[in-house]
């Protein structure tokens, strides 16, 4: 009698455990499908990122191609790169202290401008901006 009971709360447990399973999937699931059409949809503006690209200009240049060769040309580079990067430097996930001190301020907006306005300028191709 005591290994029936034992085999059937087993059984229990199982059943339980896989219906804690499927709904932790479909809370998964629900919560992707209802954020990606969101992050999708973001979208940067070059024009607002030129002019939040100001103070940019000081170490990047007036259109994204470095001024001095200790600074990185970010001229044509992928909107994808900058969008990480950005992001790292606000995040403290990548250090340096300048980049720090510029990037905890922006929004993610801001990162997604800026992105726009970098991305669409001519650089990437040539490595040998001057």
């Amino acid at each position: 009698m005591s290994r029936h009971i034992l085999l059937h709360s087993v059984a229990i447990d199982e059943s339980m455990m896989n219906r804690r399973n499927t709904m932790i999937r479909n809370a998964i699931l629900v919560f992707i499908l209802t954020t990606l059409p969101l992050t999708l949809a973001a979208k940067g503006d070059s024009s607002a990122g030129k002019d939040k690209a100001k103070i940019c200009e000081a170490c990047h240049g007036a259109d994204g191609k470095s001024v001095d060769p200790s600074y990185p040309n970010l001229a044509g580079q992928y909107e994808s790169y900058l969008i990480k990067a950005l992001g790292d430097y606000r995040a403290g996930r990548r250090t340096n202290p300048v980049m720090a001190g510029m990037a905890t301020s922006l929004s993610d907006q801001d990162i997604l401008d800026l992105a726009a306005w970098y991305s669409s300028q001519q650089g990437l191709k040539d490595l040998s901006i001057k």
